[in-house]
Order: C-alpha cells, then structure tokens, then sequence
C-alpha cells in the first residue's frame, strides 16, 4: 500500500475493527501498565477484550528483537520493542519499529472511503520524535507500478520535466490510502521540563513531527525516483517548490555558467550529462535587525542523480544498479531546509545542492584530466568514479567564500567504505571540532539517524592524495589507509585544514537505503543537530534531551547498556536526572 497521508496526533481516537487495521507498539513494560481498558475499547471495539490483549501482551518476549503478536487474523497486533539495547543504538528502537510496520500487512477494508490503518505508539517524551520518524521511513511515496493505487502515470508538468503521481486510488477515485499515527505518552518519573508529557505532544510538537516526516518522505521520493525522471533539471524544479513553500531565496547556477565562475570540478563532473550539472543555493535569511551575533550556516549535499562512475566505470555491470540513489546527500538537504525553516530557525541558513549526473560521453572527464576547484586549488583527477568528493569541494568553498559561514556540514553518499567503517545503519562522521563530534553522536541516538565518528588526523592520511603535477590526486593511492576518512579529508582541503570554522562531514552511503528503497536517512539528523537554533519548543529542547540521556544511571550487562525503559531497569529517581 503506497500511503499518500500520514496524521499525527495524541491520545487514541475512535475507530473499530475491521474497517481499520490498528497495531499497538511500545517497550513492554509499557505495553503491561499504561495501555488501558479505555484505550483498547477506542481502537478494537468489542472485537479484542481487554483480557485478550492483556493476554497477548504476556506472550511477548522481546530480547535483541522486537516480538510481534497478530490478533484477530492479522487485522490488529501487539508488538512489543526490544528490551535490550547496546550503547551505540538508539534506545528508543526506531530501526525495530520499523522492521514490525514493514512486516505487518493486514487486509485493507472492503468498503470504505479510506485505505485506513492505525499505529498506536506507546513510549516516553524524549522518544516521539525518534518513532514518528521512524514511521515515515515506512511509506515510501514513489511507485511505478502499474497495479499500484499511486501508479505514475505518463504526465508531465507544466514545464515538461516531472512524472506526476496521482494522490488518489486510480480504481476509485474517492479513496485514499492514509496511515494516522497515535501517541500515548507514559511520564517519565526523571524527566525534567525539556521531556515533559505536555511538550511532546503539544500542538506544536506534532506538527514539526508532520513536517519532519514529510521531508523524510520527500527526500526518499527523490532517492527512489530514476534519473530518467529526477535528473538535475528536475531536482532543481524540486528546489524551487521547497523555496517557495518557505519564502526563502534560491540562486541557480547552471550548465557552462559553472565553469565561468570557477567551478571547474563540479562542472567537470557533470559536462558529460543529458542534463547540465547545477550549484543551488536556498538562503533562509531570519529579519532581526538586532541579531548582531547570527551563525552562518551552510548544508552541502552532494547529488549525484546517477553515478556511472565515468570513465572509470563501474564494473560488473550490477554495481551500477541502484545508483540513483547518490543523491541521497542533496535530497537530505533539501528536506531538512524545508523543516527546519518551517519549524522557525533563528539563524541564517543556507542549502547548497551540488547536483550533476556522472555520465560517459566524448567530452566527459578524463583520468590524467586537471581541473580547478572553487577555492583556486588544482585537481589531478586518477578515478573518475571519485566524483562525489569533486562536486561537494566545490559546494563547501562556496559556502566559506561566498556566504561567509561560520559552519559548513557536508552529507553525502561518499564511499563503500563507509559501510565497511560504521556499517549499514551508522553513518560515518569526521569533524574538526571534538564538541560536534559529540553532539552528531548524540543527535543520532536521539533522532533515529544513526551516526559513529571516523578517523580525523589529516597529517597522516591527506598524503594520500599526493600529487607530483598538481596540488593533490582525487583518489587516494592505497585504498587500505581509512579510505572514507581520506575522502571527508579532500574535501575539507578545499576550505584549509586551519580554517577556524566548524566542518562536519557526514557519509551516508549505506544508511540512505535499506534494500531497494531508500530511508530518507539525514533530515531528522540535521534538524536535531541545530535543534539549538529552532524556534520549536520541542526541537530546541533536544541538546538538553541528549545532554540528559548521557547522564542516565542504567544498569548494564558486559552485552548490553539498558535502553530508556523502566522494563530494562533504568534508575528513574529524580535525583539521578
């Protein structure tokens, strides 16, 4: 079922079965004491008593695994959350949310006016944010499939450039496949102000969660989408609707305008495409007069919409499948921009989209090539297939030249070998700054967007980019020496190794998918790590969260650290907040 509408609210509505589907999740001890009679009648009705439930529930044995529980032939289910989490997961289990609301596929109703399915997520404060996000990963807006309610259909828009996908169920047109979302929400004893029932599911809160799981959806279309539909041009058309969705300022560069004005390696990468390569600047600028200390922020995100890898080719022919999806950096971008500016962002705030497609042709890029970034730097270029790193240096000397920021993050699909360093679920981030470093940590466990540290030490990694002809190599010359750390290296290059701002690199090459659909892996991530300069209560209470959660006193075992759950033995004393 592709679902056009997810709801967020509070609290359990009134709904029965089996017209609509409903599943109950949360961690088990939750599930045993604060899922009442009152809130079981809400959903089931008279179908599943209370007893039933209560019955169900005592079945459940989550370890490292959430454990699921179909009641009343699939139409209804309990699944209770993992009750043991290492130090390195999230502990509020977003990752095992997800793998139960992908496997659950009940029946839809034979009549109705909606394709309707209920999710009732019981957790605490500080996990809303996490789950709801989670559930957006779920449903993934794009499908070609001709049998599907959502099938694309061979329209273009006004402009002759994207595929329209209809919002409604092609067979009857007064049907919508929708998914409403519902916290209950148990206090908890330790929390403070910051993670207080009232603020997280306050109007506002739910209404940045809708936002947020909107981006999420939207960076995965884009992800999902093939280059014969979402190639630059039409990236950028994507662009310009999140630009005026949120009153900010955009600046195109296209085509050979790029190589004009200096950017000799992003429009290296790109010269050879169907479709001309393109700088895209959103500029999100707050009118305060008296701000006198505003941060200049930059995002860059690399979009590469397909990767052949050039010259250099990929080989064997099935490493190029999936390639659309080296734009996962951009459109992560992209989708955080439109968030947080909508969440009110008190500094000013930049989106740099470095978008081009890696294509083979007789004018593309050759290896022995030399080009000029835009920081005035030579490039000999040895692999061509090392092209991410060429457009994002690019982007981020853009950001420190011409919009003078003071903190410049990079996200993209940089290496493979970003999942043999932090694997498939963990990003892998390089800073030069040990606090980001932390708090990039941190956010990820709070948001669900997985993040580990990689190797930062460019006095022994850069050489590796040695070159006897031009200021350095794009490709490193022993691929057993950190390789993902030594791309994030090249590109800080480009803004100088003593440049006194904030970089943080971000790569997300494994994470941005989970099989052959993409997660929109980034927008939570990005949000909450400038959740300090959002004008939402809940947003800029997340630092605090964080702060907090690092300072629980949990009981462990040589296996596991206990996650934020009373059932795994948390010490929840006010006194040890």
């Amino acid at each position: 079922m592709v679902v056009h509408t997810l709801h967020y609210s509070s609290g359990t509505s009134q709904s029965s079965l089996p017209q609509t589907p409903c599943l109950i999740i949360g961690h088990l001890q939750l599930l045993r004491n604060f899922v009442t009679p009152d809130n079981l009648k809400a959903k089931f009705g008279n179908v599943i008593s209370p007893e039933l439930f209560k019955d169900a529930v005592a079945r459940l044995n989550p370890g490292t695994t959430a454990d699921f529980i179909p009641l009343h032939l699939n139409v209804a289910g309990v699944a209770a959350l993992p009750t043991k989490c290492s130090r390195h997961n999230s502990p509020s289990q977003p990752h095992a949310l997800y793998n139960v609301l992908k496997s659950w596929d009940p029946p839809c109703p034979p009549s109705g006016d909606a394709n309707e399915r209920h999710i009732v997520i019981v957790c605490y404060p500080q996990d809303v944010l996490s789950l709801g996000s989670a559930v957006a990963r779920c449903f993934p807006l794009y499908s070609a499939k001709t049998s599907s309610v959502f099938a694309v259909k061979a329209v273009r828009d006004s402009d002759e450039l994207l595929s329209t996908t209809p919002d409604k169920d092609l067979r009857n047109e007064s049907k919508e496949n929708r998914v409403v979302v519902e916290f209950l929400v148990a206090p908890n004893a330790a929390a403070r102000e910051t993670i207080a029932v009232d603020l997280a599911v306050s109007d506002q809160s739910l209404e940045v969660i809708s936002s947020i799981a909107e981006s999420i959806r939207l960076a995965a279309r884009i992800v999902d989408m093939p280059c014969n539909i979402m190639h630059t041009t039409a990236f950028v058309q994507e662009a310009k609707k999140v630009a005026e969705l949120v009153g900010a300022e955009i600046l195109i560069i296209k085509g050979e305008e790029l190589r004009d004005r200096g950017f000799g390696a992003l429009w290296a990468v790109g010269m050879a495409g169907p479709e001309p390569p393109y700088l895209v600047v959103l500029s999100h600028r707050p009118k305060d007069p008296a701000a006198k200390n505003m941060k200049k922020i930059a995002w860059v995100g690399k979009g590469i919409v397909f990767d052949t890898g050039g010259l250099c080719i990929k080989t064997p022919k099935n490493v190029m499948c999936g390639m659309k999806r080296d734009c996962g950096g951009a459109a992560a971008v992209l989708g955080a921009f439109q968030s947080a500016v909508r969440a009110g962002f008190d500094q000013e705030l930049h989106a740099v989209l470095c978008l081009a497609e890696n294509s083979v042709s007789s004018v593309a890029c050759r290896p022995d090539d030399i080009v000029y970034s835009y920081s005035g730097k030579s490039i000999e270029i040895n692999n061509t297939d090392a092209e991410g790193r060429l457009v994002l240096c690019d982007g981020v000397a853009f950001a420190q030249k011409d919009l003078k920021c003071d903190i410049i993050v990079d996200m993209a699909t940089l290496t493979g070998a970003q999942g043999m360093s932090t694997g498939r679920y963990h990003a892998g981030i390089m800073t030069n700054n040990e606090r980001w470093e932390s708090l990039a940590y941190w956010m990820g466990k709070m948001t669900g967007d997985l993040t580990y540290p990689m190797v930062y030490c460019p006095e022994m990694h850069f050489t590796e980019f040695k070159s006897s002809v031009a200021d350095m190599k794009n490709s490193v010359a022993n691929r057993d020496n950190a390789t993902a750390s030594c791309a994030g290296l090249f590109i800080m290059s480009h803004l100088g190794f003593d440049w006194p701002g904030v970089w943080l690199h971000i790569d997300i090459a494994s994470p941005v998918h989970v099989g052959e659909r993409a997660t929109g892996y980034g927008v939570a991530l990005l949000v909450g790590l400038f959740a300090h300069c959002s004008l939402n209560p809940l947003l800029r209470g997340l630092p605090r969260i964080a702060e907090y959660t690092d300072k629980m006193v949990c009981r462990s075992t040589p296996e596991y650290s206990a996650p934020l759950t009373r059932e795994a033995g948390i010490n929840d004393t006010s006194n040890e907040a």
